[in-house]
């Protein structure tokens, strides 16, 4: 038996040191798959279905083996769980001589000198941001390791928060004053050191594409590198191949010179004139969209007149401002440091113009008051899987969700993974006896206008059989909204909805209710961990189709019709299926865990590729009779199916033309 495979058995070593553990066959062939990675290059991608026990999978290979390890995961907070929790467990049993560090992005530590240079000259501050900036002084003066999660006296949306944080933009490095205090400079040297760094894919993304200072020598001396929650790394890795500029840095930048005019140029006074003609032709593109936040084609907004003026205009000053601070170079190095700012501003802005080139898609996304612009690349295979092949790391990608229907094409195609060493681990969950998969009949069709008040009405039903808790999951924020109005004054339990507070305090709520019903969207179809009786059903209004007129959908879509492909079956189903198994992946989470699945979607039964998401969801029992779910939900243990329609209902599907 080999040396991880021991580890895992019944008289192993986490057997004895970890209360409660059980051996699990998947969970050994995983970690002994991850260990036989004996070359430089070798990769290897994992779906391991909810209960497999991955992390410790990972984890072990990981300690026994020795050398570099670098852990990325989806989230902070999935960073944070596997560190503080699973980590240490394992670290204790197998390895306590190993060295673990936490490493987060530079936007979580505060910076020293941004901190004194607001405190001394408060540009454009309030007197909420004067508070706040003497609440995180009074922090800064206790605090050893400067991360700002440790400051939960501020929401995280501070508006003080961009302010006492640096960007690679705006950071000078050793240059720095304050070089040898900083909290980032600290934590880096401490992920140098340290056997085992434990880092999030956005964090990962950054240095691996602009080679971030400091991090970017983690990544070479790696021996094995860990990505869990993989299925979400190509759309990351997608924003960090893009090239963006959004008003709010401009704006940012404006405040940065205004402040440097201030204390060191006093004598630059058209530089100080020349940022605030830009910070308001900046602010003048916002105002060309419209209120509401949205994201758009990029290409076809500069059609606009007033846009268009609004760009030129832009692109003008950003010019005359670049050749202003190029006359003052050399007199400080904050300056110094702003001109290398615009320079980049202007060559992205330039890229953005050039709309004619393809393989991009040009796209915007506004907020309230500030808009980006992007240039994203359609496809990040190419420049990802040449990032992996110059490193002499072996690589292991794993998730609950990444084939469809069996196959890991797509996820490996989108990342320029090989897909030659591939496992799928089953789930140990008794799923025909622990959950049944419900699609009700005679409902309305998701787009007509019946759907809202059909919705509340199986919300209620529900609730009415349902002595635990009820996630309803919506494909968008309209349709949440339009059924939380129908329903949160007619309930007799707590109803939480997606807005109201951060994820995590409705989370807490949810859970210390008991029986609660928790409405939300995207952010709460993946990453949240409920077990027990707190969620006994989950609800999905729709198939998580993405919206059509998403920009960089349409521009893949394109694309995949100019290579002769059909995009729907090869870029939005997939996309879908993907998304839908995470949903339906909240409810069964534990052994002893009974609830309902109910998809409100007639397409799973009346379209040909319905067969495709049914084949990638767990086996449950299946019914087509809401009854029978809610019967269900009030029986323990659950009993078999007995509608004799039920599975071969759900199987038979037509050949109807796909509608979104």
């Amino acid at each position: 038996m080999s040396e991880v495979r021991a580890v895992f058995a019944p008289e192993g070593a986490l057997s004895q040191s970890l209360p409660g553990f059980q051996p699990r066959p998947a969970q050994q062939a995983m970690a002994a798959a991850i260990a036989a990675l004996d070359k430089a290059g070798a990769q290897l991608v994992v779906e391991a279905e909810t209960g497999t026990g991955k992390t410790f999978a990972y984890l072990a290979p990981a300690l026994l083996k020795g050398g570099k390890v670098i852990l990325s995961t989806g989230t902070r907070n999935l960073q944070e769980q596997l560190f503080h929790r699973d980590l240490p467990r394992l670290r204790e049993a197998l390895a306590p001589r190993a060295v673990a560090a936490l490493l987060k992005g530079r936007s979580n530590y505060l910076c020293i000198q941004r901190l004194e240079q607001n405190i001394r000259h408060p540009v454009d501050a309030d007197e909420l941001i004067l508070d706040q900036l003497q609440t995180v002084r009074d922090w800064a003066n206790r605090s050893k390791s400067g991360d700002l999660s440790e400051l939960t006296t501020l929401p995280e949306d501070a508006p003080v928060l961009p302010r006492v944080t640096s960007t690679i933009d705006n950071c000078l490095g050793r240059e720095c004053p304050h070089y040898e205090d900083c909290y980032l400079v600290k934590a880096r040297k401490e992920a140098l050191e340290a056997d085992i760094v434990v880092v999030n894919h956005h964090l990962f993304c950054a240095d691996l594409v602009l080679k971030d200072t400091g991090f970017g020598e983690l990544i070479p001396a790696a021996d094995l590198i860990v990505f869990d929650e993989a299925h979400q790394l190509p759309d990351i890795a997608s924003q960090y191949f893009s090239d963006t500029v959004s008003t709010r840095q401009i704006v940012e930048w404006c405040r940065d010179i205004q402040l440097l005019y201030k204390t060191v140029v006093r004598d630059a006074r058209s530089l100080s004139q020349i940022a605030d003609q830009l910070e308001r032709a900046a602010r003048d593109l916002r105002l060309c969209f419209p209120i509401d936040p949205e994201r758009g084609n990029w290409r076809d907004a500069l059609q606009k007149d007033d846009l268009s003026q609004s760009s030129t205009r832009l692109g003008e000053l950003i010019s005359r401002a670049r050749a202003i601070c190029k006359q003052l170079l050399g007199r400080d190095k904050d300056l110094d440091n702003c001109y290398e700012r615009l320079e980049l501003i202007h060559k992205r802005w330039e890229l953005l113009q050039a709309t004619q080139i393809t393989g991009y898609s040009y796209w915007f996304e506004s907020t309230p008051r500030h808009v980006s612009m992007h240039r994203t690349p359609l496809s990040v295979a190419e420049p990802f899987g040449k990032q992996l092949a110059e490193q002499d790391a072996r690589w292991v990608f794993t998730s609950a969700t990444l084939t469809v229907n069996g196959s890991f094409d797509y996820f490996c195609e989108r990342l320029g993974v090989s897909n030659e060493n591939t496992m799928i681990l089953d789930s140990p969950f008794d799923f025909q006896q622990q959950a049944m998969l419900c699609l009700p009949r005679y409902l309305p069709e998701p787009h007509e206008r019946a759907m809202p008040q059909a919705l509340a009405d199986i919300v209620r039903q529900v609730v009415a059989h349902n002595s635990g808790g009820t996630f309803v999951l919506f494909t968008s924020h309209r349709m949440l909204q339009l059924v939380a109005g129908l329903v949160q004054d007619t309930l007799s339990r707590p109803v939480l909805i997606q807005g109201q507070t951060s994820k995590r305090e409705l989370l807490n709520q949810f859970v210390e209710a008991g029986n609660g019903v928790l409405l939300g969207t995207s952010s709460f179809w993946e990453g949240v961990d409920v077990r027990g009786d707190a969620l006994r059903c989950v609800m999905i209004d729709k198939l998580p189709f993405s919206s059509p007129d998403e920009p960089l959908l349409q521009a893949r879509v394109e694309d995949a019709k100019l290579r002769g492909l059909d995009p729907f079956a090869s870029i939005q189903i997939p996309q879908a299926v993907i998304t839908m198994k995470q949903g339906a992946g909240r409810l069964v989470r534990d052994v002893t865990d009974r609830g309902v699945l109910i998809i409100c979607d007639n397409r799973l039964v009346t379209r040909q590729y319905g067969a495709t998401f049914l084949a990638s969801l767990p086996p449950m029992a299946r019914t087509r009779s809401l009854q029978q779910a809610l019967d269900f939900l009030q029986k323990a243990p659950p009993p078999q199916s007995n509608d004799p329609a039920g599975d071969e209902e759900l199987k038979a599907v037509s050949t109807s033309t796909p509608d979104i």
